[in-house]
């Protein structure tokens, strides 16, 4: 009788804080992830540390679902003395315990009270004396009866707790408290005895490795029920957050490679594409209802529970029976619960990369699946040649298709097509990884077209990203001779060598929008043509010898056509005499914005090409750049000095502005 009494004298502290808060903070766990750290040594800090330490049990947990922020009255820091002692209601679930071991690392960062230390130190040994001895961790410690004792993945509770278990372990500076070398050999031992768990939970559908549930039975590691209706499944949104803890760890096991391609696998096999969650609002901003409508190439999301053999999508009302859509339960369950989650996109972002680091390789016969394809001259990747991993890659798939090219020369031409967009081709170094070939326009000879059939690496399909890579006709000096062309829409190429001579990079496409960040571009006459819409930032600029170094071809109307910002122009010591640029077309377009010019540009900056027409509708302007080749005073009249107010209007923003909103972000 006692004990009800003191959870019910808790339960009416926890309610007077919604009557009574005045502090201007809503959310605790908003306030523990504040990024001014000198924050948490003010006075206001403090004051919340208080309460912080108030709620803590003895035994080291907290309770959960607390607003530690909210002022408390006299008799309420009274009330919570007395229950100090009690062992009820300390948790992990919805944070509980690991953010306010967060919240005490960051105040004795800036304060060194000992009672945060000490405070920080009890709850990584209430974690420890928590753990079940086959690793995992029950929701409430101690034990509370029901469902509470299954292992606990639900909302990332056992997650959080590992991820303190490795930093700590990893004695990293995290947390600003450093426990003695017997607790760090502990929180080790936990560590490795978590991640066995995991290993052994992952839920075998018919054999195959698949994912989570959020509740394991804690001695036959089964999936396990909780509330009525959160049935046992494969959960969508916490085998994320564990896919990722698993990702994290250094030199993994062969274990944690497959349990983490495994996991991948059936992210892949489970996404949904085809429905996008459409919520209702009041005024007051508050969801009154939630329904499911279908769309074209939406998502992806996952279901929150799928059924343990079919991976069918279930959801339940309080009387726990399954249904197969959620507007066949009721709006209170509806709409006060989380039954989709886009959560995986993260692991499935991250794997590629992963994967090569972790010598993970994707087999070229699942090329309904494939994410990553290696390409190594030693045999070591799925292919020896760029060209036949492309011929890999799926057709318009909905996920990023990565190819990742190990160091070498790979002599070849390569061709990425329309159909094979969403491609990432990732070099393992931009010194090393050389994609090269020598075609140029006497040696095409298909007539006066033959300098578009030149080019080393052809860009057709959209949405393509190039990284890490040197990208080099080898021609030399024998005329029109491609580097890369790019004819596709949204595409960044970042930090890349483009090495040519004569017409080196070629970037046209229908109201393509194009995007060149950290890369070195060299060549001689008109090495930078074509009518797309390309932003050029933070490149060096160099010119082989004295000739141009753009020629547009804009079409008439379009707002923007080359714009250079951030850019630096450099020079062979022949090249003395150079150009920014000539219009190749009439309506030419081409903006240096904040670059740095070498003496090699000439004063008048621009050439007409023998087009007087083109000085009358050709758009040649420069703003704030420096160096000994900005001249403004002694450019041809036809071009222009822009204003700030109209240089604002260059932004990333405004040029490379797309029915996909910030690609050049990725």
């Amino acid at each position: 009788m006692i004990q009800l009494k003191k959870i019910l004298l808790l339960f009416s502290i926890v309610l007077s804080f919604g009557i009574q808060a005045q502090n201007t903070y809503k959310n605790w766990p908003d306030i523990i992830r504040k990024s001014d750290a000198a924050w948490f040594g003010t006075e206001e800090a403090k004051k919340i540390a208080e309460n912080v330490l108030l709620y803590q049990r003895d035994i080291g947990g907290w309770p959960k679902n607390i607003q530690m922020q909210n002022e408390l009255t006299p008799s309420q820091k009274k009330d919570l003395l007395e229950i100090k002692k009690t062992t009820k209601e300390t948790t992990t679930d919805n944070g509980a315990t690991t953010q306010e071991m967060f919240y005490m690392s960051k105040m004795y960062a800036q304060v060194k009270d000992e009672r945060y230390k000490e405070s920080f130190l009890k709850g990584l040994n209430y974690l420890l004396e928590a753990q079940y001895a086959n690793g995992g961790w029950p929701q409430f410690y101690p034990l509370k009866k029901g469902y509470y004792t299954h292992i606990t993945y639900n909302d990332d509770s056992m997650v959080h707790i590992l991820n303190v278990m490795k930093e700590v372990s990893e004695e990293t500076d995290f947390y600003s408290i450093k426990p003695s070398k017997e607790i760090v050999s502990k929180t080790k031992t936990a560590f490795d005895k978590g991640i066995d768990c995991i290993i052994k939970t992952q839920y075998k559908q018919n054999g195959v490795l698949t994912a989570w549930c959020a509740q394991h039975d804690e001695v036959t590691f089964a999936p396990a029920n909780a509330r009525a209706f959160e049935l046992a499944s494969l959960s969508g949104y916490e085998s994320a957050k564990i896919v990722l803890l698993l990702m994290s760890i250094d030199k993994p096991s062969r274990e944690i490679v497959t349990a983490v391609k495994s996991a991948v696998e059936w992210f892949e096999k489970t996404k949904i594409t085809n429905l996008e969650e459409k919520r209702v609002l009041n005024d007051a901003g508050k969801v009154i209802d939630k329904k499911m409508v279908s769309a074209v190439n939406a998502g992806p999301i996952w279901a929150r529970f799928m059924d343990l053999e079919t991976n069918e999508p279930f959801f339940c009302d309080r009387d726990g029976i399954k249904k197969k859509s959620i507007d066949q339960i009721g709006p209170e369950r509806r709409n006060g619960y989380s039954w989709y989650t886009d959560a995986p996109k993260e692991v499935l972002k991250r794997f590629p990369d992963w994967a090569v680091k972790n010598g993970t390789k994707v087999s070229a016969s699942e090329k309904k699946n494939v994410t990553l394809i290696t390409v190594a001259q030693d045999g070591s990747g799925d292919f020896t040649k760029i060209q036949d991993a492309v011929y890999a890659c799926p057709a318009f798939p909905y996920e990023k298709v990565t190819i990742y090219v190990k160091n070498g020369i790979y002599n070849e031409k390569v061709r990425i097509p329309e159909w094979n967009n969403n491609v990432i081709l990732k070099g393992e170094s931009k010194e090393n990884t050389i994609i090269t070939f020598e075609d140029n326009f006497s040696k095409i000879a298909l007539g006066r077209n033959s300098t578009f059939y030149t080019s080393t690496l052809l860009v057709e399909g959209d949405d393509f990203s190039a990284s890490n890579l040197t990208i080099k006709n080898a021609s030399g000096d024998k005329g029109q001779a491609i580097a890369l062309s790019v004819t596709g829409n949204r595409v960044k190429i970042s930090n890349c060598n483009l090495l040519g001579n004569q017409d080196t990079l070629y970037l046209s496409g229908k109201n393509a929008k194009q995007y060149f960040k950290d890369c070195y571009i060299e060549g001689t006459t008109d090495f930078i043509f074509g009518g797309a819409a390309a932003l050029f930032e933070n490149c060096i600029i160099h010119s082989i010898k004295s000739s141009y170094i753009t020629a547009a071809s804009t079409p008439s109307g379009t707002p923007f056509g080359f714009v250079f910002k951030n850019c630096k122009l450099t020079a062979n010591p022949e090249a003395k005499d150079v150009y920014l640029g000539r219009p190749w077309r009439i309506y030419a377009k081409t903006v240096f914005i904040n670059c740095e010019m070498g003496k090699q540009i000439k004063p008048e900056g621009w050439e007409n090409w023998s087009k007087p027409d083109a000085e009358k509708n050709a758009f040649y302007a420069e703003y704030n750049n420096s160096g000994e080749g900005f001249q403004p005073k002694k450019r041809v009249t036809w071009s222009h000095q822009l204003t700030k107010k109209e240089a604002d209007k260059y932004s990333i923003e405004n040029i490379l502005k797309d029915t996909i909103a910030n690609w050049y972000l990725d």
